[in-house]
């Protein structure tokens, strides 16, 4: 894939808050007249994912969604399930609890994924 292409696709989620799915991503781009196709797109992202420029979460129904990483640290998200707004956070308790979880089943090289759903502040006022 060109360079170009993944910038491209770089580019939408560097201007972007929350996450988004492909679709979305494709869409920017076309309406923004790029004749880039929509499998090239999840390639570009799967690229970036794997270079850790871009996060990656699956939602309450399963979808992959995705949006630029604001920090080369592993690090966890907090996520509004109202607006998307995300939190970055550290979770040493998750890391530890992890470790030793893979330890006392005799595994090693242990990786996980958490990601935090709930509503906002914000969200949460608007509704009541």
């Amino acid at each position: 894939m060109t360079t170009a292409r993944r910038n491209a696709v770089r580019q939408v989620l560097a201007g972007c808050q929350g996450f988004r799915s492909a679709q979305d991503i494709y869409a920017d781009l076309r309406a923004d007249g790029s004749k880039i196709g929509l499998t090239t797109v999840y390639r570009a992202l799967q690229a970036l994912s794997e270079s850790g420029e871009v996060d990656v979460l699956r939602t309450d129904d399963g979808e992959a969604v995705y949006r630029a990483c604001r920090t080369e640290e592993h690090h966890h998200h907090l996520v509004c399930r109202g607006c998307g707004r995300t939190v970055e956070v550290a979770g040493p308790a998750v890391e530890r609890w992890a470790d030793a979880v893979g330890a006392e089943h005799g595994f090693v090289e242990i990786t996980h994924t958490v990601e935090v759903f709930g509503t906002c502040g914000e969200c949460a006022a608007r509704r009541s």
